[in-house]
């Protein structure tokens, strides 16, 4: 279940988890309540997700790059997408860690380095040349693009022998008269000219300096431009992004035929933080929708970016999804992408593949990517930890074995050193891990086999009073928090799938994650072949001490006396016995009854609230909480349980204030000692056509632990039907 605080107005208005799907390839399973996640952003409804750009963030290790990696790969693979990768470090540092995938999909890598770009090529429409051109002057000299400067530089792009950059520095140094002086025109050109005649002479020169320009296919699954081979500090490196990002933009997505494109920024603040290239990202960013473009925006942090445009950028991502941070930097992350407090809360502690997803403005959900073993090896970025790991390993069991090569070298006593016959007989197995036969028949758990044949072939009470009776068999067998019981909970969300009831499915699987386990395993676990108990032990033999008979007493007078006393002890202990056990049943029989969670649907004031109470899982508190849609345009809402209480109201009504197109939802924490003492709570509501200073309509309602909700004045049993609140 996912609780938001009401005092969060970016997400007064949740879309579950449980209950809401997204189209598209698989990525994981939801960890709040088991489901799979699937999502492709450009299948999903416009009005859920206005943009299709994703922001992936999270520390080393956290499996960011992992998520973005398969991502694209299942959308090329399933969808005939088509994606551009600037990958900016591999692990070996001679490779990008993206070439593995480009080459299982039949793409290209492009080493930085390996080819040379004119950017005054005739391959080039003018304005891209242009483009370009500037680009790179910004990228080793930010400043020296001024009005002037950039009148000088396309005085100089005009001239007919302007084909190479080393013509362009000449046209800039010399320039021949135009609308201006040549003097003014070379004074005003001598910034850019400096800044370019470092890509011709400085440390630069030989990757853009060349006679012409071979462009990259526009018709590759997957291109990879990989800069691994650069110092991670080089000019160079923003000056490259720049030259893609321009081809990119006027031609590949000019020529591209592909449904959807995708351009993967990996270690993104490289480009965000550049001038030459943050530019063209905003850009591209805001356009995106209508060039049938998502951005996969990759890196660790956002505190890298500052607090400058860079930042404004990733408030543009409809989609993020966040790995581990430190707490930190999760406050400063949940505040940029408005995530609610207990996501925030949860991003330290996520493992490996885990993540905070937000889809749009309002679904959040915690997801587990879910990887082929084809597709670990494609995306896998830890093989050389693993190998120093291994390495390790290695040595320590050289060491054992020279350790056992010493012990077998000390001379024993001959006459130990061969074996009895008795020391060659075989020896019985240990009886508890030889389980080596097949399982007789008799001990074969088929209970959930028929249950959910019965939900298939439509008998869907019949199957609901099975797992019901089968769950009270393990209950009272096992233990309400056994394996056997919870595996229930998995069987009847099977049921209930199959019932068409989708919404007591995903409460079902809730209920075993929030116990800890795994609703993945249970689902997946062979009926036919669940639970097998282990042989009955059978009884003891009677020995031959046991069947003699004893002597009789001498003192036969005290006989009668001491059958007496203990058939007398014998019987207490009967009864006591049978009191302790019908007790236990009893109380086992309440613990199967125990649901934690009630709901009711009222309506106050003409105006229609979802009312729940939801007892922890310590049974030391319990979240009494009310939802109102917006529709019902409620003036006041307002929750009075055991002391504790919180309000919303509501002066002006206008459809035209953002803030009452939202919903209304307030909770409360009530402390108890027991768990199963029904909870008393008093809803109050005023209708939207209520004169301000009336009295103000309620309704009190009292919650059970085992799933009852009540009217308290009247004792009638509240019904619910909505899901609101999960």
């Amino acid at each position: 279940m996912i609780r938001l605080p009401s005092n969060h107005a970016a997400i007064t208005a949740p879309l579950v988890a449980s209950s809401t799907q997204f189209p598209g390839i698989p990525i994981g399973r939801s960890l709040l309540d088991g489901r799979p996640f699937h999502l492709s952003p450009v299948l999903a409804d416009t009005a859920i997700l206005p943009s299709t750009n994703s922001l992936a963030l999270g520390g080393l290790g956290s499996g960011k790059s992992t998520t973005a990696k398969v991502r694209t790969y299942r959308e090329i693979r399933d969808h005939g997408h088509q994606a551009v990768v600037i990958d900016s470090f591999g692990e070996d540092g001679v490779h990008g860690e993206w070439q593995p995938v480009v080459q299982a999909l039949g793409g290209q890598v492009v080493q930085a380095g390996s080819f040379t770009l004119n950017p005054c090529s005739d391959l080039f429409p003018p304005q891209v040349r242009e483009q370009l051109i500037r680009s790179l002057v910004v990228a080793v000299e930010p400043g020296a693009l001024s009005h002037q400067a950039t009148h000088a530089l396309q005085h100089a792009l005009n001239h007919p022998k302007t084909t190479s950059l080393d013509a362009l520095v000449d046209a800039l140094v010399t320039p021949e008269d135009g609308r201006w002086s040549a003097q003014k025109l070379a004074e005003w050109g001598e910034g850019a000219a400096i800044a370019l005649s470092r890509y011709t002479e400085g440390s630069l020169s030989g990757m853009f300096d060349g006679p012409d320009a071979a462009l990259p296919e526009t018709d590759l699954p997957i291109l990879s431009f990989d800069f691994t081979g650069l110092d991670r500090n080089s000019p160079a490196i923003p000056s490259l992004m720049a030259a893609v990002m321009c081809w990119a933009e006027h031609i590949w997505l000019r020529q591209s035929t592909a449904v959807h494109r995708h351009l993967v920024l990996e270690e993104a603040w490289q480009i965000l933080l550049s001038p030459a290239t943050s530019a063209l990202i905003q850009r591209q960013l805001k356009n995106s929708r209508r060039a049938a473009l998502s951005l996969d925006v990759v890196m660790h942090t956002l505190s890298d970016l500052g607090d400058g445009r860079a930042q404004d950028l990733a408030r543009l991502c409809e989609i993020a999804h966040v790995g581990r941070l430190g707490p930190e930097e999760a406050a400063v992350v949940g505040a940029l992408l408005g995530l609610p407090q207990w996501a925030v809360d949860t991003i330290p502690t996520l493992g490996p593949g885990q993540a905070v997803w937000k889809v749009g403005p309002n679904y959040v959900d915690i997801v587990q990517t879910m990887l082929s073993e084809e597709e670990a090896r494609l995306t896998d970025t830890s093989s050389r930890r693993r190998a120093a790991q291994q390495a390790l390993v290695q040595d320590s069991a050289d060491e054992q074995n020279a350790d056992d090569v010493e012990d077998d070298g000390v001379e024993e006593d001959p006459d130990q050193a061969q074996p009895s016959r008795d020391d060659q007989a075989p020896q019985p197995e240990d009886d508890e891990d030889s389980w080596d036969w097949e399982m007789p028949p008799n001990v074969i758990d088929t209970r959930h086999h028929e249950v959910l044949q019965a939900a298939q072939e439509g008998r869907c009470n019949e199957a609901a009073q099975l797992a019901a009776i089968g769950e009270r068999e393990d209950i009272n067998a096992h233990g309400i928090d056994s394996d056997q019981a919870v595996s229930w909970l998995a069987t009847r969300a099977r049921v209930a799938e199959l019932c068409g009831d989708p919404h007591q499915a995903a409460r079902l699987r809730a209920t075993v994650a929030r116990m800890g386990k795994d609703v993945e395993w249970y689902e997946k676990a062979d009926p036919s072949t669940e639970w097998y108990r282990g042989p009955q032990p059978e009884p003891p033999t009677p020995t031959a001490t046991d069947a003699a008979p004893t002597s009789p007493s001498r003192r036969r007078t005290w006989l009668p006396i001491a059958v007496v006393a203990a058939l007398a002890l014998a019987a207490a202990g009967v009864w006591n016995k049978a009191d302790s056990e019908q007790q236990s049943q009893k109380e086992q029989r309440k613990q199967a009854t125990y649901k934690g969670f009630a709901a009711a649907d009222v309506r106050i004031d003409g105006v229609a609230a979802e009312t729940s109470a939801e007892w922890s899982k310590d049974g030391h508190s319990v979240i009494v909480s009310v939802w109102v849609a917006a529709e019902e345009k409620p003036g006041l809402v307002r929750i009075d349980a055991s002391g504790q209480v919180a309000k919303k109201e509501r002066e002006n009504i206008d459809s035209r204030d953002f803030g009452s197109l939202m919903p209304i939802r307030l909770e409360v924490s009530v402390p108890i000692n027991d768990r199963w003492r029904p909870v008393d709570a008093r809803f109050s509501v005023r209708g939207a056509n209520a004169k301000p200073g009336a009295h103000v309509p309620h309704r009190t309602v009292r919650f059970t632990a085992d799933g009852v909700a009540l009217d308290a004045e009247s004792g009638e049993r509240l019904k619910h039907k909505k899901t609101s609140l999960l």
